[in-house]
């Protein structure tokens, strides 16, 4: 690696060629990922939760995030209904998006389903 220092006013800058330029800034975002995986890992160790990226793109794609996360945790409507003690018309009519559901019922969702209220929420 050549570099040449040159002083501009008063401050020392180290001038490089481009490849070397990107070939440290390569190494520098290596290392970033290497240490975000330690990271990712380490969440993974102590419980944190990962998706699968199937479920994630059903999210992303439109299907109701209530449904998706219920079927995920192998719940039937009526074994939610009942955990809830929500009715199981009710559930059916929020995960088609035919009524909204009360703030009281999201967060019995939420706990039976073991994620937050945000997970499950539709888009609005």
């Amino acid at each position: 690696m050549t570099v040449q220092i040159v002083e501009i006013a008063g401050q020392k800058i180290a001038m490089l060629p481009i490849a070397d330029y990107q070939r440290l800034l390569d190494i520098a975002e290596d290392k970033a990922d290497a240490l975000a995986a330690s990271q990712a890992e380490q969440r993974r160790i102590e419980g944190e939760e990962y998706l699968p990226c199937e479920m994630v793109d059903r999210i992303l794609s439109g299907d109701n995030p209530l449904r998706v996360w219920r079927e995920y945790r192998g719940m039937t409507l009526a074994q939610l209904a009942v955990s809830t003690k929500a009715r199981q018309a009710t559930l059916s009519d929020i995960e088609n998006g035919k009524a909204q559901g009360k703030p009281a019922l999201w967060r019995a969702l939420a706990d039976a389903l073991r994620v937050s209220v945000d997970d499950i929420l539709p888009d609005a």
